[in-house]
């Protein structure tokens, strides 16, 4: 459970003003710091920052923080961390500019990033999604909110304890034991949800699924983001693994339905 900071006189009345969350038991602190999540925050806000800190550390997570997008994002590739939170607009370099930096790195592409912004317009959320964001959340936020989306998505990055076989269509490849993806060979650099999203859509060929059934398999029923995002993501995955993303073999539309992966072209 999270608690306000209580001596923070220059938070704006939006964070300073919380619901009162209390603490965790101190039996519950010590098992959490076994297995200590790393976070990342890149915000230049430090009222912000200094907030999220002191919420995630009190739930056991280990936080890092950076002040503008190039220290930032030489810190991510120095030390890569569980999860990051990334603001969107930043001095130096753009919280968008780093997601595509991290989605193009190999070593850093399934890292889930959950945007900070304060632009609560819905073309602007897509455009985070489209650059490679998993989640995002409005500024001013509920820390209890923001912290149920970092272990979501944490929860959601976490491989299958039972791993299902490898599925092999045509030149694509999808290895679920490695969250790896292949097309003619070369390997196809996926975020988290966009394998997860996948692999749901080619372990059940030929089948049409609605933009919410696709949200309560991938994303979960503690999902934030909106159907919305299903077609982003669809979107990417083509660019991804289709030759022609505008006339896709595998990834079809089915126009009032949702989508289905399509394996007769294969």
């Amino acid at each position: 459970m999270l608690r306000q900071i209580p001596s923070e006189p220059n938070h704006s009345n939006a964070y300073r003003n919380p619901p009162p969350y209390g603490t965790l038991p101190s039996s519950r602190r010590a098992v959490r710091k076994t297995s200590m999540k790393r976070v990342l925050i890149i915000e230049d806000d430090r009222d912000i920052v200094e907030l999220v800190r002191y919420n995630l550390a009190n739930e056991g997570f280990q936080v890092s923080a950076a002040h503008d997008g190039s220290t930032g994002l030489s810190t991510l590739k120095k030390t890569p961390p569980d999860l990051l939170l990334l603001d969107l607009m930043l001095p130096k370099l753009s919280g968008l500019d780093i997601c595509r930096e991290v989605r193009r790195d190999d070593s850093l592409n399934r890292l889930p990033i959950l945007m900070l912004t304060a632009r609560g317009d819905e073309a602007d959320r897509v455009v985070g999604l489209e650059m490679g964001a998993d989640d995002y959340v409005t500024k001013p936020f509920s820390p209890r909110e923001l912290l149920a989306r970092v272990k979501a998505l944490l929860r959601r990055a976490e491989p299958p304890n039972d791993v299902p076989r490898t599925i092999e269509i045509g030149k694509l490849a999808i290895d679920p034991a490695s969250y790896r993806v292949s097309h003619s060979g070369k390997p196809v650099p996926l975020s988290t949800l966009e394998f997860r999203l996948l692999y749901y859509l080619a372990s059940r060929p030929n089948r049409v699924f609605t933009r919410d059934q696709l949200l309560d398999a991938v994303w979960g029923t503690d999902r934030f983001v909106t159907p919305r995002s299903v077609d982003v993501y669809v979107r990417r995955l083509r660019e991804k693994i289709e030759t022609d993303p505008e006339n896709p073999n595998h990834l079809k539309t089915v126009r009032g339905a949702g989508y289905l992966f399509e394996t007769r072209a294969a």
